[in-house]
């Protein structure tokens, strides 16, 4: 079994430990996101964070997050608020063409208080709280939070934060989210590609990942249909500020070390 785990992961310079850690934490991350709309990501995420380095981080986050977003949106896909994702396709798109040209890679520590502190702002933040589906708003923070995604990776909660107060119930928050998450993260990964980041080093590493997310998703969609509207609401406040308080944790430790 261990020859089998370092054959897969051949030139990734992760161990199989670690191929198993990430695994387990992408079937997590999925229930989680299934379950309350989002906050999987940054789980799965922060735990990336510490096994791969900051280059590979984003773009295989990237497809980890596409397979989970796009399981979760072909299961729910009749409750999304359709209104919104036209414009935020087209404000990705540039979103992505701009974010292409300037990505660098940031420190660990720097990445992980980047994102958390997007959490904290984007969950507690009255400004982020709009709940207005005009186009213009939603083409907006679609070219905002690609260009941004390109360097941390995690704009789930943030993009969260706009969608979830235009949504009526958690049903329709779950779906809409996972559709312009897929779009988003489609975009950055092809982005990537054509950058010339080498994804087939990482190819096994992918499938699996890929595998249990599709497994978490579908988990999570069981118990969303089971989890009363406010408590989804607390539960997700309280995953999210829980998360990030972790990674700013994990953040400050590596910065005095």
């Amino acid at each position: 079994m261990n020859h089998l785990l370092e054959l897969l992961t051949q030139g990734t310079n992760l161990s199989p430990a670690g191929f198993l850690v990430l695994c387990g934490v992408s079937f997590l991350g999925s229930l989680i996101a299934g379950a309350l709309g989002l906050g999987g990501g940054v789980l799965v995420l922060a735990t990336m964070a510490n096994l791969l380095s900051p280059t590979v981080l984003v773009p295989i986050h990237g497809v980890v997050q596409l397979a989970s977003n796009l399981s979760r949106a072909v299961l729910s896909w009749r409750q999304t608020l359709m209104s919104i994702v036209a414009p935020f396709l087209i404000g990705s798109i540039i979103g992505a063409a701009l974010g292409a040209q300037v990505v660098v890679a940031l420190p660990k520590y720097l990445l992980q208080i980047v994102i958390a502190l997007f959490i904290l702002a984007s969950t507690w933040a009255p400004k982020f709280q709009s709940a207005s589906t005009g186009r213009i708003k939603f083409f907006v923070v679609g070219v905002i939070t690609t260009i941004v995604t390109m360097f941390v990776g995690g704009t789930g909660v943030l993009v969260g934060a706009f969608v979830a107060p235009a949504c009526q119930g958690r049903h329709q928050f779950v779906s809409t989210h996972s559709v312009v998450m897929t779009i988003q993260h489609g975009l950055k990964i092809v982005s990537f590609a054509v950058l010339g980041f080498a994804f087939g080093p990482y190819v096994p590493l992918l499938v699996g990942l890929v595998l249990c997310s599709f497994i978490g998703s579908y988990a999570g969609k069981l118990a969303l249909n089971r989890l009363p509207e406010r408590l989804f609401r607390i539960a997700l406040k309280t995953t999210l500020t829980i998360l990030s308080l972790q990674l700013l944790y994990t953040a400050v430790r590596q910065l005095i070390a």
